[in-house]
């Protein structure tokens, strides 16, 4: 398997070379942390066995969104949260996708753009749910932003998870709706109108010629647990598995090769582009500091959570027994098998260099 790090440290150079006017801050950091994940230049921790006193130091994991090797832990507990606040009813899958003509608009103003995007996805939701005759009330949805394509090209699109039902908080009612939500054709014509608006109002250049139909999808998904896993796989563990790279050649063609499934024929296929435009594909996914990824909206936000619980109460539903949180696996001790004490985190790699008195330990690699 071929490693992202020798990736990034072999190509590094050409793709600043070549594309690095678009090496933002948030980039650069990305750039350094995937590079460096579990490294010798790593901040490390110590880890001490309380039966044999054996002492160790072991490299920190980077904990980047886009890194493949991190965030599984944080993926885990995202989901369970999420499945703790579903409610009795059909869920469906509606998928709010940024035409092309766009597309150039969010690399440029990734923060508005996206921003844009979730609030004109779930105004869109929220005035259908109002709207509709069966439920005439406040919709609840989970909203997710995916930037790429299988092809890891640019393609922002929001993910939103909703069951078919709504809460009246006048008549104190709880309304469903089954086997068909809403007409995707017209979601579509108010999404356009509501997005459009929204980056008028930020003030953002608009290109001269725009689609006139928008792609918006709506699906069932039963009761939402199978579509809650396929959001949490992308949503902390990057754009691309390291087992998807198949082929980087230490020549001097630089060529990068990976593996993805094509979505028209299903069928695997391979991508093979220069390293530097290969790194470009991938950095371009990094979001703006603090730009959230996913939202709860409507009865579904985390501030709401007594307001499930009253409803699973007056249904008579069993609510889904909480799962133990899962703690973070211990380091084996390497001579006696125990597990390990964390006695110091964030341990700077200057300081292991300089071997101070408290780093009496051997390094793993």
């Amino acid at each position: 398997m071929i490693a992202l790090a020798d990736v990034i440290a072999r190509f590094e150079a050409d793709y600043r070379a070549r594309h690095g006017h678009t090496l933002c801050p948030e980039r650069a950091q990305a750039l350094s942390a995937m590079q460096h994940c579990r490294s010798r230049m790593a901040p490390q921790l110590l880890a001490a066995c309380p039966d044999c006193a054996e002492q160790r130091l072991i490299p920190h994991s980077c904990g980047h969104r886009l890194c493949p090797h991190c965030q599984h832990h944080e993926s885990e507990r995202w989901l369970e949260r999420q499945r703790r606040l579903q409610v009795p009813a059909e869920y469906f899958l509606l998928t709010f996708t940024l035409p092309g003509e766009l597309r150039p608009l969010a690399l440029h103003h990734a923060r508005g753009v996206y921003a844009a995007l979730f609030s004109a996805a779930w105004a869109t939701v929220q005035r259908f749910c109002r709207n509709d005759r069966q439920l005439q009330g406040e919709a609840g949805a989970v909203a997710v932003l995916h930037t790429h394509s299988r092809r890891l090209d640019l393609h922002p699109h929001v993910h939103l998870i909703m069951p078919g039902a709504s809460l009246d908080a006048r008549s104190r009612r709880w309304r469903t709706k089954t086997g068909y939500l809403f007409s995707h054709k017209a979601l579509a014509k108010v999404f356009r109108a509501k997005l459009l608006a929204a980056l008028k109002q930020q003030g953002l250049g608009l290109p001269a010629t725009l689609p006139h139909k928008w792609v918006v999808d709506c699906k069932n998904v039963g009761n939402g647990d199978k579509a809650l896993v396929y959001l949490g796989r992308y949503l902390y563990r990057g754009v691309i598995r390291e087992a998807d790279i198949v082929a980087c050649d230490q020549d001097s063609s630089g060529q990068v090769s990976f593996r993805y499934r094509d979505s028209q024929s299903a069928e695997m296929k391979i991508r093979t582009l220069p390293g530097a435009d290969f790194l470009h594909l991938l950095l371009q996914h990094v979001l703006p500091k603090g730009l959230r990824r996913a939202r709860n909206y409507g009865f579904l936000h985390p501030n709401k959570k007594g307001l499930i619980a009253l409803l699973h109460l007056v249904l008579r539903i069993a609510p889904r027994p909480p799962v133990p949180e899962k703690l973070r696996p211990a380091f084996p001790c390497p001579c006696c098998g125990k597990p390990m004490l964390v006695i110091r985190r964030r341990i700077p790699p200057s300081a292991v260099r300089r071997r101070e008195p408290v780093l009496v330990a051997e390094t793993l690699v």
